[in-house]
């Protein structure tokens, strides 16, 4: 299992990455891509069914596909997995095969990377349903505070969605939250996770050093890691 370095910027999620000098990156492989993970120095992996690919014609195979790889050791988390009013299936199959998921997360000790769009009423609901004891962490999150507070109230944690967290009207969402449920992402977009390292570390008035740190510790807490 590939674990991060303190002095790494750790980019939480990626599609597609490579390989960069003092980044750490956690790939998402989707169960339709059929890829497996590979044994690649500063990277590691998550596997799920992202709901955008999910139908009821492919959903049987996809299970199928995240109960036999969800318990590699180089995979380190489930996902993405969630909901999306905008994009995919009914509802009701996506609830289905999000709660299988989520199963195959606790029976095998591993944490939930979380895709939602307009669908946070079915995410809360899902999680006072499951009672999950293995941590949830929202991706690509873009609301407002109101909203994040609600989500870390319940013990989730949250990454920002890179176009946001490089916007101005970020900076009062990066100020007023705690730090120590907060990741950073790239999500396979064409930006440097050092910038937005950068902006979010000027937002909250810390040294990029410090902010890495905390990341850092979020990464060990999320995983349930001792730290080194």
């Amino acid at each position: 299992m590939q674990l991060p370095h303190i002095d790494d910027y750790i980019d939480i999620h990626v599609h597609d990455g490579h390989p960069k000098k003092d980044i750490f990156m956690v790939e998402c492989l989707m169960a339709h891509e059929e890829r497996l993970p590979e044994n690649i120095r500063g990277m590691a992996y998550t596997y799920g069914i992202h709901p955008w690919f999910l139908d009821e014609n492919n959903h049987g195979s996809q299970i199928d596909s995240v109960a036999k790889i969800i318990g590699q050791p180089d995979i380190i988390a489930l996902g993405e997995a969630g909901f999306d009013r905008l994009r995919g299936p009914s509802l009701e199959l996506q609830r289905k095969v999000f709660e299988q998921q989520v199963l195959f997360a606790e029976e095998h000790k591993k944490p939930v990377i979380i895709h939602c769009v307009r669908a946070w009423d079915e995410i809360l609901a899902a999680y006072k349903k499951l009672k999950p004891h293995m941590n949830w962490m929202i991706h690509g999150f873009r609301g407002n505070l109101q909203l994040a507070q609600q989500l870390l109230s319940k013990g989730m944690y949250i990454s920002v969605w890179f176009d946001f967290a490089i916007r101005q009207e970020s900076a009062g969402l990066f100020r007023n939250l705690p730090g120590n449920r907060i990741f950073l992402e790239t999500d396979g977009a064409d930006i440097d996770i050092k910038d937005i390292y950068k902006k979010v570390a000027e937002d909250k008035g810390i040294a990029i050093d410090e902010l890495k740190s905390e990341i850092y510790r979020n990464f060990n807490s999320f995983f349930n890691l001792k730290m080194g």
